[in-house]
């Protein structure tokens, strides 16, 4: 079982992965907005991020380059429904991994398994 910060601001998506991320007994905490996530991820102990690039009050982007700025080397997956080069930039700044928007938990899943080992 993980701890995991979910990070986004579309009640659907939430609710669709915490319910598939609930069933595979991971601790699950969710976070709304840019600068609540930022805060959340520095002062929780986590296993893994799901970052959403298009957040309220602080883009994805910059919550991820804030992590890697204060040597947070949590995993982070980007979920976006952005162009692919906006996904590399992502990982310019740090993050482990990317699923475009919209996508199987399936899949999700399986990239959550090989972070996590």
């Amino acid at each position: 079982m993980a701890r995991i910060l979910l990070v986004d601001d579309e009640p659907r998506i939430v609710a669709f992965l915490e319910k598939g991320l609930r069933k595979q007994e991971h601790d699950l905490e969710v976070a709304s907005d840019g600068c609540q996530a930022l805060q959340t991820a520095l002062v929780g102990e986590f296993d893994l991020v799901l970052l959403d690039l298009g957040l309220p009050s602080m883009d994805g982007l910059d919550v991820l380059a804030a992590l890697r700025a204060e040597n947070q080397c949590i995993p982070v997956i980007v979920l976006t429904a952005r162009e692919e080069s906006e996904c590399m930039k992502a990982l310019e700044r740090g993050a482990n991994d990317y699923v475009q928007k919209p996508f199987r938990f399936h899949n999700l899943n399986q990239r959550i398994h090989l972070l996590l080992g």
